[in-house]
């Protein structure tokens, strides 16, 4: 066997102009990713930087407000799909699933009693206040766990009656 036939046959060209065009390919996947991901953290980050972008007050359009402790807030609502250890994936608006992140200074409340993770169940409703961090995930500074909305009757079903009297064969 003649190793300058081999290279010099059509099949082992045809590999090596597949195996360039592949190498090309997944560069300029790679090119793509990383530049999706620098666009992804430049959008996460705009607002960081807005009054400086756009010459608004040095201190912020929310100046004024004397010494309040506003938190810096992302957040969303919706329902509880899986709790597992201190995290909480949730359903929120348009379907999307987001991942919750339950630290020691995470504030859990159903309405005005402070709850533990461990209250909570999957097909709850929650508020979620907290931080997106680099990975996409809230970190979550105050939970509100909301109430179940009323089941609604059809309007014309009838109501039974209320008996307050003990003997149920009274007529």
């Amino acid at each position: 066997m003649d190793i300058n036939k081999i290279f010099q046959s059509k099949v082992f060209q045809g590999i090596i102009i597949a195996l360039a065009i592949l190498v090309i390919v997944l560069v300029i996947f790679k090119a793509g990713m990383f530049v999706g991901e620098k666009k992804a953290d430049f959008a996460c980050r705009w607002n960081d930087n807005y009054h400086r972008n756009f010459a608004g007050p040095k201190d912020g359009f929310m100046r004024g407000l004397g010494d309040r402790d506003f938190m810096e807030a992302n957040g969303t609502f919706g329902q509880i799909l899986k709790i597992e250890n201190n995290t909480i994936v949730m359903k929120g608006r348009n379907d999307v699933e987001k991942l919750i992140l339950v630290t020691e200074k995470t504030t859990i409340k159903n309405l005005d009693q402070t709850v533990k993770i461990s209250e909570l169940k999957t097909d709850d409703s929650i508020v979620v206040i907290g931080e997106a961090n680099a990975q996409g995930q809230i970190e979550a500074k105050l939970i509100r766990l909301m109430p179940s909305p009323p089941v609604n009757l059809p309007q014309n079903m009838p109501q039974p009656p209320v008996n307050n009297s003990l003997n149920i064969n009274a007529k």
